[in-house]
């Protein structure tokens, strides 16, 4: 972990109810990377006994997140989209790994592959958007 991105991590984790509601953990985070992993639980659950793909998506897009912020601008999604390749089940312990494709201006391209072990279940391209700011002080 760069100290950089970790020290951003460390304040967007302290803040990000959602993913910590939802079970993630925050595995590693790099410059333009991150790696986050959830747990699926009995109520991410669908009628179809396999994982709801709006809980998928959120790891996904948490990933992103976390990887599109590691520079420590203010970066935001602009727009994200999801292929389902694999069902995902009960009890399944999902990986989300993210990595920047580009960056240009202020917008960002990065793509997160979710697999359960060897197998892909998702990948995610999102596209990133960065707003005024700093996460962290950039001292120390």
């Amino acid at each position: 972990m760069s100290d950089l991105a970790a020290r951003v991590a460390a304040a967007m984790w302290a803040e990000d109810t959602a993913s910590a509601g939802l079970g993630m953990k925050l595995v590693d985070v790099g410059e333009g990377t991150a790696r986050l992993e959830m747990t699926v639980r009995a109520d991410m659950v669908n009628g179809h006994g396999i994982a709801h793909g709006g809980f998928v998506f959120s790891l996904a897009d948490s990933a992103f997140a976390f990887a599109c912020n590691s520079r420590n601008r203010v970066t935001v999604a602009q727009a994200c989209d999801i292929v389902f390749v694999a069902p995902a089940r009960r009890g399944d312990v999902l990986v989300a790994s993210a990595s920047e494709r580009t960056t240009f201006g202020r917008n960002g391209i990065y793509d997160i592959t979710v697999t359960r072990g060897d197998e892909v279940i998702a990948e995610f391209r999102g596209r990133s958007r960065q707003l005024q700011g700093t996460i962290v002080s950039e001292e120390a």
